[in-house]
């Protein structure tokens, strides 16, 4: 069976040296992702994880995955506007 780490709002409070009420509040921000069941909030390990890595990455991630895709993009693009000119040619 493989368990994921979870953490209760007072234990990531400690983790990120923060009060409990900060931690809530980045929990209704969205900021820290977290898991409602029944009446406790449980938080993955990954969901505080950006503290310690930055968010940064996850956008340099993204990036770097949309570059891979550029050439693609500019084909798709010069073959539609070679379409759309030759159209306007003809008129």
């Amino acid at each position: 069976m493989i368990q994921a780490r979870t953490y209760t709002p007072e234990q990531v409070a400690e983790i990120l040296q923060l009060s409990k009420n900060t931690v809530y509040q980045l929990i209704n921000r969205g900021e820290i992702i977290a898991k409602k069941i029944g009446k406790v909030y449980r938080i993955p390990q990954s969901s505080i994880s950006f503290v310690f890595t930055g968010m940064d990455e996850d956008i340099l991630r993204a990036q770097r995955e949309d570059e891979k895709n550029l050439e693609e993009i500019n084909k798709t693009l010069k073959e539609a506007r070679k379409g759309v000119w030759q159209k306007s040619k003809s008129f």
